[in-house]
């Protein structure tokens, strides 16, 4: 197994409990990561896995994704976030106006 860029993972709201509590998923959190699988798919971005985390704890932020191992949180995630988000990653860059910089 070669080791992903970028693992982008989309925050799915789900607590211990496995019950999912939070804005994340509210906000299609679900659809968005099946979005961003087919964007991936599609663009034919090598080295990009998507998954879907547990509750990231940053409710009013979300829908919250991460890339790893940048380190880098985006905020506000939609369709058009996606895509400004995985343009920027095949350009070399980073989607400032969704990154959170707390």
């Amino acid at each position: 197994m070669t080791k992903p860029k970028h693992h982008l993972f989309i925050c799915s709201s789900v607590r211990a409990s496995g019950e999912p509590q939070g804005i994340c998923h509210k906000k299609q959190s679900m659809a968005l990561l099946s979005y961003l699988q087919n964007e991936v798919r599609d663009r034919m971005l090598e080295g990009v896995e998507v998954a879907m985390t547990g509750c990231l704890n940053l409710c009013i932020r979300g829908p919250v994704m991460i890339d790893y191992p940048s380190g880098l949180w985006y905020q506000g995630i939609n369709e058009g976030a996606i895509d400004a988000i995985l343009d920027a990653l095949e350009e070399g860059r980073v989607a400032e106006e969704y990154l959170i910089k707390e």
